[in-house]
């Protein structure tokens, strides 16, 4: 589009004084970027991984166990090497920084091969998630249209891999990966929550889980669920890191209907409770408890 001159004189003051506004102290004048983590790559590798995980289902070949190595090689190859560059950035950055400690060269490396070490065990755990989705929603006509299309096996599976980056001390992936996923489904789980076997999550939309939530074992959760904090007195910005527990503890074999939020880190479902829609709970009930409509104080 061509300007006139005098629109090309203003347009041009116009980026002087937004190039003058990084001379300031604030936290986004910051010009370190190509040190920083690059997003793409890291969902890139991401998507890899889960390719990596339903090879059947994402291979654009045709698969048997001969061929089968090879298919997953052309997968975990790149996964290992873009997700290695990403985390040692990441670590670089943060460790410049001042917001992380220093790391030895070979420490990415180590931790991209511990993840694809991992890979069988938690294929073992996702195939839990996937039955128990298909035996929880009738709406579910085969797997093969679970693993395509279900929001909550698609959050589950970013999740369980951005929980074991987190758990090793990884720096920003994990949240990357947790972002990916939450835009794609609505789905917003903290990389830090502990989530049991054979978890599931039905329609998904607007469902938040913390930080430090703890989650057992077969375990229902429906639309519009929070398992979130209370609010806690101002911290000092030394301690602002440091896990606090709080957010919830739900047993194992809970069901939580649509809408309930759950709030505080004392606050614990016993095993076998059911919370129903917009239950509003801050205190621990025992197990096997029904509750339902809004909780009293």
């Amino acid at each position: 589009m061509n300007l006139s001159a005098e629109r090309t004189k203003s347009l041009e003051l116009a980026i002087d004084e937004v190039v003058k506004s990084y001379d300031g102290a604030r936290d986004i004048d910051n010009l370190e970027s190509a040190a920083l983590p690059n997003k793409r790559a890291v969902i890139e590798a991401f998507c890899h991984l889960r390719a990596a995980i339903y090879i059947g289902f994402y291979s654009q070949r045709a698969l048997n166990r001969e061929v089968l190595r090879y298919a997953l090689s052309e997968q975990l190859y790149p996964a290992y090497e873009l997700l290695t560059e990403q985390i040692r950035r990441a670590v670089t950055y943060e460790e410049k920084m001042g917001h992380g400690p220093a790391r030895r060269p070979t420490w990415s490396d180590a931790v991209v091969l511990r993840l694809v070490h991992a890979l069988p065990e938690l294929r073992e755990t996702l195939n839990d998630d996937l039955l128990m989705t298909y035996r929880s929603d009738p709406a579910a006509k085969s797997l093969e249209e679970i693993v395509f299309s279900y929001p909550t096996l698609q959050a589950i599976t970013a999740h369980r891999i951005a929980h074991l980056l987190h758990d090793e001390g990884v720096p920003m992936i994990p949240r990357i990966i947790a972002e990916y996923a939450h835009g794609l489904t609505g789905i917003d789980i903290h990389p830090g929550a502990r989530i049991g076997r054979s978890f599931f999550i039905d329609h998904g939309t607007g469902v938040v889980i913390g930080e430090t939530s703890e989650i057992g074992d077969r375990v229902r959760v429906y639309q519009g669920v929070t398992l979130g904090a209370l609010s806690l007195p101002n911290v000092a910005d030394s301690d602002r890191h440091k896990r606090y527990k709080r957010h919830p503890t739900i047993g194992d074999d809970v069901t939580i209907y649509a809408g309930a939020t759950i709030l505080g880190g004392d606050t614990v479902i016993g095993a076998g409770s059911i919370i129903g829609g917009n239950v509003w709970l801050v205190k621990s009930v025992p197990p096997k408890s029904k509750l339902f409509g809004r909780a009293r104080e």
